[in-house]
Parts: structure tokens; C-alpha cells; sequence
């Protein structure tokens, strides 16, 4: 049975699919674990004597449409979608508050005249900027790992990772492009272009999982 082509369980599992969006292997994980139950079901209704055809169609009954089973699997791949934003979240604030000013050790510019007054405000912004995106970043993972769910706090905290990130990334080009309309010498500093780089990489990275959260809440 567990080798055979059992047509009316794939069509369920594969309709089904067809109406959930988050994280990938989460999404695959799910409908593996709703195939062994499904087929488990069948083999029982088996067991109990009937015919093969309608233990599949006893089983594929009692598991559910895909309408009706959708929300929950949905909710699930909501929360994984929020865990795996928010683990990305920590992993890049954290690397960007220990190393951000290595771009800036040993310029030949760090030691010329104060830059402007807005130029600094703007800069000391970023970094409260990714101190909060940390912070949202823990909560995430705390409340996708609770045991409760509250779908509410748990879009609240998704949103709230989303803008700041969002306000991160026009803060952060806004810095460099001032940057290197202060200092000429920015653009050929090897420190700055490799941390341009890096963090283009970063915000790439955490924009895939921002994406994906955001297609997972809809």
C-alpha cells in the first residue's frame, strides 16, 4: 500500500498544497506528515476489512477539503515564515553592531574636520535602528515558539521586523551616499566597498524572508 499509487491521497495532498504559501521545506515537511497520516488512516480502514478504494475514500474524507484544512496548515507556515525572519534579523543587527564601524577604522578621513551635525544624527539612527530590529528579532522568535498562538502579536511583530528594516535600508544608502559625498576617498576605501557589499548581501537575504512572511500572512 505504502508503495503503490494512490491517486486519491496525492490529488487531496496536492490541492491542498496548492493553497498554502510560506517557507518551503516547512510547506514540504507538512505534506509529508499529512501523507503518513492520511495513509496510516487507510491502512487501518484496511486492517478493519474494507476494500482498498474505500478506505481511501473513508480516509481522504475524515482528513478533510482543502478549503476546511487550509487555515490551520496556513497559521503554521505563518509562524515558520516569522521564526526563520526573525533568526535572519538577529544574525544580521547582531554582525552589524559588532563590526559596523571596522568600515570606518583607520580611514584617512576619520581623523579630518566634525561632519555635519545632520550627517552624524542620521548615522547614530541607524545604529538604535538595528538595536530595535534585534530586539523585534528575539520577540519574533519568542512568539513563534510559544505555546499559545496570538495571530495578532504575531503580525504585529512581522510588520513591526518588516518597517524597520524597510526604514534600515533607506537610512543605511542614505548614510553611504553622504558618505561619499563628504569624502571622495569613501569610494576607494577597501573597508567601506567590501562593507557596502556585505550588507547589500544582507539585506537581500533578509528581503527573501520578508517576502516570504509577507506572502504567508496575505
Amino acid at each position: 500500500m505504502r508503495g503503490g499509487d494512490d491517486v486519491m491521497v496525492e490529488e487531496r495532498l496536492r490541492a491542498l498544497g496548492e493553497r498554502l504559501r510560506g517557507p518551503r521545506r516547512l510547506k514540504a515537511d507538512l505534506l509529508t506528515e499529512a501523507r503518513h497520516g492520511l495513509l496510516d488512516a487507510v491502512e487501518a480502514y484496511r486492517e478493519d476489512g474494507l476494500p482498498a478504494a474505500e478506505a481511501r475514500r473513508r480516509a481522504v474524507a475524515e482528513f478533510g477539503s482543502p478549503a476546511q484544512l487550509a487555515p490551520a496548515y496556513q497559521a503554521e507556515l505563518a509562524v515558520g515564515a516569522l521564526r526563520g525572519l526573525s533568526w535572519r534579523v538577529l544574525a544580521v543587527a547582531a554582525a552589524s553592531i559588532a563590526v559596523g564601524d571596522l568600515t570606518w577604522y583607520g580611514a584617512s578621513w576619520s581623523e579630518g574636520p566634525r561632519p555635519p551635525e545632520g550627517y552624524l544624527l542620521l548615522a547614530a539612527s541607524l545604529d538604535w535602528l538595528w538595536l530595535v530590529a534585534a530586539v523585534l528579532g528575539g520577540l519574533g522568535v519568542l512568539v513563534a515558539g510559544a505555546t499559545r498562538r496570538n495571530r495578532l502579536v504575531d503580525r504585529l511583530v512581522g510588520a513591526g521586523l518588516t518597517g524597520v528594516l524597510a526604514l534600515g535600508a533607506l537610512v543605511g544608502a542614505a548614510v553611504f551616499g553622504w558618505s561619499v559625498g563628504l569624502w571622495d576617498a569613501a569610494l576607494t576605501w577597501p573597508p567601506m566597498i567590501v562593507g557596502a557589499v556585505v550588507v547589500t548581501v544582507g539585506f537581500l537575504w533578509l528581503g527573501s524572508a520578508v517576502r516570504c512572511w509577507v506572502h504567508a500572512v496575505r
